[in-house]
């Protein structure tokens, strides 16, 4: 690392990367409401057809997201990140200019749009946020990493949200033109940034077992978000004939309830430590799918709907700071790339089945092997981190570790 920032200038940088992920994820709130119906209802396309597209765009955003969190520690932040920035607004002129099946393949590959994630999770333009979590921590000793990884989170979520919001005033295809002026704008914000960079060494990974650990629970965590996340926009389409207008609405209050709770990811973090804020989010979260599917009152459903983002995410900024607090700064980028590269690897494979089980009219069983996945992906994270909840938990309030 360049040496300690100080303390003006790494404000500067942080409102910088806030605005940054404020365009980005009004553009990603439009992209994920508009992309289904534009599939579904406007180019009358198949369920398993969109999960192709999912499947080709979860592929695409692993791999460049494994190859900017190598380019981000042998590169250089600033420029990987300058990269990633120009794909999305790239990505969503070309849905506004072409709608035909090969040129939305293309588009949603670059862009990312997966729908493997929450609006605030990285779910569309998803290979930025390595980078951006690399950059934060860089900034940030550990003892404040969770508050503003929970910050940030909040901050895209909540404008995710409004983007959900705006998609319900626009047409699906007008929506990509609003998302391309915003995330364009983003590459802006870009130019000014001045943060610590590192010299990593490519043939140097002491922290391989950690960054190990953390990608097989991400590939589980990965499997389970691609067959349920991406589809429950066509499920209330599908089982509901819920409309575009007020799945907009729904989306948006999923993404601010979300927001709201990921405020408290610092006390889950001191009360509880990474891995019990986990089981015990993840946990509740995973009932609520597998039962999402029983009821038959769509009131009931689109409750549930609205819970499901913030249990999956409230625990993320914990799990965050552990994972950066357990590698080293030189290989955060690495370790974070990796780790997404398999996650959505994984998601990938789920996005096809749960595409031909919907194809089938089979809208339970996703549901169902998710909260299974999710209960056993628990059990590894008490299994590889359990002991050194403590250690990390305790962390927080000491001071910076390794930055």
């Amino acid at each position: 690392m360049t040496g300690a920032t100080p303390p003006a200038e790494m404000s500067r940088q942080l409102l910088l990367l806030f605005a940054f992920r404020i365009l980005r994820s009004v553009a990603a709130g439009m992209i994920t409401i508009a992309f289904p119906y534009l599939v579904l209802r406007d180019l009358a396309l198949s369920p398993l057809t969109l999960g192709v597209i999912y499947t080709s765009a979860a592929i695409g955003t692993a791999l460049f997201g494994f190859t900017t969190g190598v380019l981000a520690d042998v590169w250089g932040r600033r420029r990987t990140l300058l990269l990633v920035a120009i794909v999305l607004p790239a990505s969503s002129l070309l849905v506004y200019l072409h709608q035909d099946l090969p040129w939305l393949i293309v588009a949603a590959t670059l862009g990312g749009y997966s729908a493997t994630g929450s609006l605030m999770g990285g779910g569309v333009g998803g290979a930025a946020q390595p980078i951006q979590t690399a950059i934060v921590a860089s900034l940030l000793g550990s003892d404040r990493r969770t508050f503003f990884f929970s910050l940030f989170t909040f901050v895209a979520g909540m404008f995710a949200a409004l983007g959900a919001l705006a998609a319900r005033e626009v047409s699906s295809r007008d929506a990509f033109l609003a998302a391309t002026v915003l995330s364009g704008a983003s590459v802006l914000l870009v130019l000014p940034l001045s943060i610590p960079e590192v010299n990593g060494d490519l043939r140097r990974l002491p922290s391989r077992k950690v960054i190990g650990q953390f990608s097989l629970t991400g590939m589980l965590n990965g499997f389970s978000q691609g067959l349920v996340t991406p589809f429950l926009i066509p499920f209330f389409m599908l089982v509901y004939g819920v409309p575009k207008e007020t799945m907009g609405s729904y989306g948006f209050w999923a993404g601010a309830v979300a927001s709201v709770v990921l405020l408290g990811a610092p006390m889950l973090d001191r009360q509880f430590g990474f891995v019990r804020a986990i089981a015990l989010t993840r946990g509740l979260g995973a009932l609520l799918v597998a039962a999402l599917p029983l009821f038959h009152a769509v009131n009931v459903a689109l409750a549930i709907y609205l819970l499901i983002p913030a249990l999956r995410v409230a625990a993320l900024p914990a799990q965050q700071r552990a994972l950066t607090d357990m590698v080293d700064s030189d290989e955060t980028g690495r370790a974070l790339g990796v780790n997404q590269m398999l996650r959505l690897a994984a998601s990938s494979v789920a996005v096809l089945l749960t595409g031909y089980l919907f194809s089938l009219q089979d809208f339970k069983v996703p549901f169902f092997l998710y909260a299974a996945i999710m209960l056993a992906n628990i059990y590894l994270y008490f299994r590889f981190f359990g002991k050194a909840r403590e250690q990390f938990a305790g962390a927080i309030g000491r001071g910076p570790t390794r930055t």
